[in-house]
């Protein structure tokens, strides 16, 4: 079986965030890590080259493959921000609605910047993402 691409790295997430050459991606990363690690309790840890992720848990899938990931993290890409809530997005429409200005995609939400979203609705998208691994699988 092959291994998961994206695992931990040893890279400091706030030496990448502040490495980030655009300021209002800066800017707004650092927000969503303050967001993530008071919804988690986690620190940020880098996965992969880019991705920034809050704790941990341990899926299996029904045709056997299964890893560690991270419950919830972000992920500074050119022309936005991917959100990775590890949660059904679709089932999440009624919060969708009032969210704002925003993208989804199988599993992922995607935004310009924070200005562009009610935070208020993010936080409670993040904290329900959690709920729902918590529920569902093993939590490190």
């Amino acid at each position: 079986m092959a291994e998961n691409k994206t695992t931990p790295t040893k890279v400091s997430a706030a030496k990448y965030i502040d490495a980030l050459e655009d300021p209002q991606q800066k800017k707004d990363c650092k927000q969503l890590a303050k967001m993530m690690r008071a919804a988690t309790g986690e620190r940020p840890v880098m996965w992969g080259p880019s991705i920034v992720g809050f704790g941990t848990y341990h899926y299996k899938y029904a045709s056997g493959r299964e890893g560690d990931i991270m419950i919830v993290g972000f992920a500074p890409r050119k022309n936005q921000i991917s959100l990775y809530l590890t949660c059904d997005i679709q089932q999440m429409a009624p919060i969708l609605a009032k969210l704002g200005k925003h993208k989804t995609g199988k599993g992922c939400l995607y935004i310009k910047r924070l200005a562009d979203v009610d935070q208020e609705v993010l936080k409670q998208m993040i904290e329900l993402g959690i709920e729902e691994v918590e529920q569902k699988h093993s939590v490190k």
